[in-house]
């Protein structure tokens, strides 16, 4: 499995991680970081899917900084709940958005190297 399609299908899996939260946090109340989450870590993948078919190597570069962006204020989200009194652990899926970020990071790096 190349790099490009491993990377959607962690997001895949992410994100329906990310939506088991969001109706979790939704249950105890938890509205505001619930929000930021399904907006946030649902948002890494479908940005990275449109990466897919841009139209250059520099849109494509600049739609996977975007989704890395996204998915460092994700990790944000995701150690603040999990710091906070009263919140769900987090751990898991702090530990599977780690591998997302180190090929976000490597994909960026690569193509990068490629243009010049």
């Amino acid at each position: 499995m190349d790099r490009k399609n491993e990377i959607l299908e962690l997001r895949i899996e992410f994100s329906l991680l990310i939506i088991a939260l969001f109706e979790e946090l939704e249950m105890i109340r938890k509205y505001l970081i619930a929000n930021q989450l399904i907006r946030l870590g649902t948002s890494i993948r479908a940005i990275i899917h449109e990466a897919q078919s841009s139209e250059s190597k520099q849109h494509f570069i600049h739609k996977l900084k975007i989704a890395a962006k996204e998915a460092t204020e994700t990790e944000y989200w995701l150690s603040l709940c999990n710091k906070s009194e009263n919140y769900p652990s987090t751990d898991r899926l702090l530990e599977k958005l780690l591998p997302i970020q180190k090929i976000l990071s490597k994909i960026i790096s690569t193509t990068k190297k490629s243009i010049k």
